[in-house]
């Protein structure tokens, strides 16, 4: 990194403290530059239109009536493919998810060491993407949590493989036909199955039925 020229970093804040400790931090390093400073929405879009930026700082909180989760979506709307990394006190997945959806590269929580935040900034920097451990941990417990079958979307599969029809799994189940259809098209999602044989080799290998 000494080699090439300086990361053009700008740090996107309402809190002047934060800001003074995250530049300190950044510009000890000799391959960062932070090029500008703002603690508003409002002022980010307007030194982003007479600053060249490699990469902006963003919190979440910010001073106008613009988060910095919809300042990441302006940002990146109005400059494709520009490196925005969220820099937050918040351990929340919703907010991570938005930032995602959003166009931000990564996720560092306030209190994580100094090099994860330099490491953060170089990944992103070089085409990658970067999440607090914490972070990326929580991400994964939800996505597999997400993809995994209820007990009853479990007994519906079952019933499915077993060649229930959907009027049948509702009168044995004792719900409306409606929710065996809801049911069902959660476990092709889910599973990202749709062929009825292919639910049926889902479930014999899952021990869901036997032969």
């Amino acid at each position: 990194m000494s080699d090439s020229k300086p990361i053009r970093i700008a740090l996107i804040d309402d809190h002047a403290l934060v800001r003074d400790g995250v530049n300190s931090l950044l510009s000890a390093m000799p391959h960062f530059d932070v090029v500008a400073q703002a603690e508003s929405g409002t002022e980010a879009l307007e030194l982003l239109q007479s600053t060249e930026i490699d990469l902006l700082l963003v919190d979440i909180g910010l001073k106008d009536d613009m988060n910095g989760l919809e300042l990441t979506k302006k940002l990146c709307s109005l400059y494709p493919g520009i490196k925005i990394l969220i820099l937050s006190m918040y351990d929340n997945q919703e907010y991570v998810r938005t930032s995602i959806s959003a166009g931000a590269f990564g996720y560092v929580l306030k209190n994580a060491p100094s090099q994860e935040l330099i490491a953060a900034i170089e990944a992103i920097v070089a085409g990658g993407s970067f999440y607090s451990p914490e972070v990326a941990r929580k991400l994964a417990t939800n996505k597999r949590e997400e993809n995994e079958l209820t007990p009853r979307e479990i007994q519906v599969l079952s019933m499915i493989a077993k060649g229930f029809n959907n009027k049948e799994m509702a009168r044995e189940l004792d719900i409306s036909v409606r929710t065996v259809e809801t049911y069902r098209l959660s476990i092709r999602r889910k599973l990202n199955i749709d062929k009825p044989a292919a639910l049926m080799k889902y479930a014999l290998e899952h021990g869901l039925i036997s032969i």
